[in-house]
């Protein structure tokens, strides 16, 4: 499991990168925090801690063999401007957590991953953006 807290970017274990330090992450810019991490990670979460629907896409995707980037935004610096964002992009939707990208597109919240899963869909979406090998 990958888990982006804070400034911090965590890929792959022990190796960390700081968001001041990379010119292609800019942190004052939600926008471009949610769309470099969707673009450099094959399935991302946005979540909340203590949300029940969040730990249901966490148990699904874990479910399939998926090792989505978890980005917890009650501990994210800059949680609640991302928050913003993801409520533009689920605009149809209530609920702006979970918030589900694959392959760097936004599939969406709790809602259209069940779908996807339920009608066949979602394992062939994940082994397109190199989530699953099998």
């Amino acid at each position: 499991m990958q888990v982006a807290k804070k400034a911090e970017i965590r890929i792959a274990g022990n190796i960390a990168m700081e968001a001041e330090a990379s010119a292609t992450m800019k942190l004052d810019n939600p926008y471009e925090t949610v769309r470099q991490l969707a673009s450099t990670n094959a399935v991302v979460l946005f979540s909340m801690s203590g949300c029940c629907m969040c730990t249901v896409a966490k148990r699904l995707l874990f479910g399939l063999g998926v090792g989505p980037t978890i980005i917890e935004l009650d501990h994210h610096i800059a949680g609640s401007d991302i928050q913003a964002v993801l409520f533009q992009l689920a605009a149809d939707s209530r609920q702006h957590v979970p918030a589900v990208f694959v392959g760097g597109k936004f599939l969406g919240g709790i809602e259209t991953l069940m779908a996807c899963h339920i009608n066949g869909t979602l394992v062939p979406l994940l082994k397109e953006a190199g989530a699953l090998w099998l």
